[in-house]
């Protein structure tokens, strides 16, 4: 009889592997924490549009001022995409701990900006080069030691980007207005490489087949964990990765715009107070955090292609209510929707990568996949800019997520399908 594999991993925190890999969830959700900052920027449109208007005299779109956000989560996605190979070759806790230094410092780069082309170079380009590296990381980690339980680890672990901006929206927005939006990069970006460096250090993987004692895979059926491993090139050659592609896209495009836009529709196109408005992205970010381990568990129960289409159905639903329904409860609502649905798709498609392509190349699978998050990081901020500079409102932005909805549902429907065999 073959020997139990859990017995050749090391403990973990002096603690069994089995109880000691959550202790790795827990590091990797206070990094994704301070890494989700990022999910703040709504807070930072309108000082920032002062700033460069009133103090630089240089005036500013609203395209403009969601120019930064665009490329740090662009680049963020691009990085993934990049860097699997280099988690192989140097281990989670350097690469970890490299990629939150840098992130620090394109947040205190960002601090000395005199542009908008400069602020998307300091905070855009080093600071998503350093999340992309750290955040794709610790989803590594927490997929390769959690196989009977993945949907619940990698959205745990990545609950702390979800949350993050009920933390940080408040405290961004407190530090605006005490030291100004430029003193608020330089605050932020020592604070990341203070509390992230130190917790990455303890990062790892299991060993190669590691699984834990008792736990063996199940069978494959119906996109079952028990899907048979596969490279990166035999990913490619799959219709279910086309079609995760695509589903990962719409649902990061939709949320990725309400994230984008939560403040000032709220402040403009609402007339609410900036104070709530700014309370109110904190609110939003509970459902975005709590979004990642609730889909994350559907997804185990379910199969990722059914839980994407109820995802979509939501978005679908929260999109119809605000465009023909704009009031503040509606907007609360909807935007709470919004706002976990993308949460959701952070947990989803992880999990549905392992799920249907295994882990033996999973830094690399994965990132490739990351990509459609960033081409929604993309096309929703600045369709929404679009938009609000065309109409001079954002009540236009809600039909074209409702669409977009659509669209997905089916796309899910029809290829969110484990692939047949893997290569």
């Amino acid at each position: 009889m073959q020997s139990n594999p859990a017995a050749e991993a090391p403990a973990l925190f002096g603690m069994r592997p089995e109880k000691g890999r959550w202790m790795l969830v827990v590091l990797g959700l206070i990094i994704n924490l301070c890494l989700g900052t990022v999910y703040a920027w709504s807070v930072f449109v309108h000082p920032l549009t002062d700033y460069f208007t009133v103090t630089l005299q240089q005036p500013v779109t609203v395209n403009e001022v969601l120019l930064p956000y665009s490329v740090i989560l662009s680049v963020f996605a691009v990085t993934m995409a990049l860097t699997g190979r280099f988690v192989e070759s140097h281990g989670p806790a350097n690469v970890t701990a490299a990629g939150c230094v840098l992130t620090g410092l394109g947040w205190l780069s960002a601090s000395f900006a005199g542009s908008i082309p400069v602020l998307a170079a300091t905070y855009g380009v080093i600071g998503g080069v350093g999340i992309g590296i750290a955040y794709g990381t610790t989803v590594a980690v927490a997929a390769r030691w959690f196989p009977d339980r993945r949907g619940l680890a990698v959205g745990l672990t990545v609950l702390g980007v979800g949350f993050s901006a009920l933390i940080t929206a408040n405290l961004a927005g407190f530090c605006i207005a005490a030291y100004g939006v430029m003193s608020t990069f330089r605050i932020f970006g020592i604070g990341i490489i203070m509390l992230t460096v130190p917790l990455a250090l303890p990062l790892a993987f299991p060993p190669a087949g590691w699984r834990p004692a008792g736990w063996s895979p199940p069978r494959p059926a119906g996109g079952g964990p028990g899907a048979p491993a596969c490279n990166r090139s035999g990913m490619l050659r799959t219709p279910a990765f086309y079609g995760l592609f695509a589903c990962y896209f719409i649902g990061c495009f939709a949320g990725l715009m309400a994230v984008s836009i939560a403040n000032p529709v709220g402040t403009e196109l609402l007339q609410i107070g900036t104070g709530l408005a700014t309370a109110l992205v904190g609110f939003f970010a509970i459902f975005n955090g709590g979004g990642r381990p609730v889909f994350g568990v559907l997804t185990d129960r379910l199969t990722p292609g059914v839980t994407a289409r109820v995802t979509f159905v939501l978005i679908a639903l929260a999109s119809l209510a605000m465009w023909q329904v704009p009031s503040v409860p509606v907007y609360i609502a909807a935007f709470a929707v919004l706002w976990g649905c993308l949460g959701g798709w952070l947990a989803i498609a992880p999990t549905a990568t392992a799920t249907y392509f295994g882990t033996s190349d999973y830094p690399r699978c994965y990132g490739i996949v990351f990509l459609a998050f960033g081409a929604g990081s993309i096309a929703g901020p600045q369709l929404a800019g679009f938009i609000r500079t065309a109409t001079g409102s954002y009540l236009g932005v809600f039909p074209c997520v409702l669409a977009s909805a659509v669209i997905g549902f089916f796309i899910a429907w029809a290829f969110m399908k484990p692939p047949q065999t893997a290569a």
